[in-house]
């Protein structure tokens, strides 16, 4: 037996308070949109048989409204040609005609009434559908999450997750080694380097130096008087 023996069970189910209970939400939405989808096509499959009845209904009463009419002007026509027989025959029909006429205008309001009923009933199925099926997408994103997350963690808490991070940890260590060992070759090297530099800039300041003193001696040099020629 399903989920919903009729198109009511469906309208007044509360899909979010049946997935909050079972065990399989994800199977349980398949089996309602299932459901859902089967009671829809009934509910249409019955919209038109009732659109089918209101328009056969409509077709009569229009055949027995001009058989009325028809009848009244054959009546008219035999009472100007002297047939009141005639005449009272036709009337007859067109009282006939008339009854049956009301008898389906009255009918047609049950009618139409039954086809508003389905078209609200079938607006409330789609309803339910949709919300259904946007469960169903909400719950498939969420499961696949889950899966990942759940693939993830069980990576990062399996032995080899940790082994792999010792190695790249030993690895990072050993770059050290090899960068610090290069570094050392040039250590002496880097030494004279600067020993020799040292050496040239003291040379410059030593020369600019001796340039200073020049300077500074020449006007001292020449204020100095010439004492042989007295």
């Amino acid at each position: 037996m399903g989920i919903f023996s009729k198109a009511r069970d469906v309208k007044d189910a509360d899909i979010g308070e049946m997935l909050a209970k079972s065990g399989d939400p994800l199977k349980l939405v398949r089996v309602i949109i299932s459901e859902m989808e089967d009671t829809l096509v009934e509910a249409r499959s019955t919209a038109v048989r009732a659109l089918a009845r209101k328009k056969e209904l409509e077709r009569n009463a229009a055949d027995r409204r001009a058989q009325a009419e028809d009848w009244a002007q054959k009546a008219e026509f035999a009472l100007r040609k002297n047939r009141e027989d005639l005449a009272r025959g036709a009337l007859g029909m067109k009282a006939r005609a008339l009854s049956e006429l009301r008898e389906l205008e009255q009918a047609l309001p049950a009618a139409q009434a039954e086809l508003d009923k389905l078209d609200a009933d079938i607006a409330e199925l789609r309803g339910k559908l949709t919300e259904a099926r946007s469960r169903q997408r909400a719950l498939i994103l969420r499961g696949e999450a889950a899966l990942s997350r759940h693939k993830i963690k069980r990576q990062l808490a399996a032995p080899r997750a940790a082994q792999a991070l010792e190695a790249l940890d030993d690895t990072e260590r050993a770059v050290d080694r090899i960068e610090a060992e290069a570094e050392a070759y040039d250590l002496g090297d880097r030494t004279l380097e600067a020993e020799f530099a040292r050496l040239e800039t003291d040379s410059q300041v030593e020369a600019e130096l001796a340039q200073l003193r020049e300077k500074l001696k020449k006007p001292e040099d020449a204020g100095t008087p010439d004492n042989s020629k007295s």
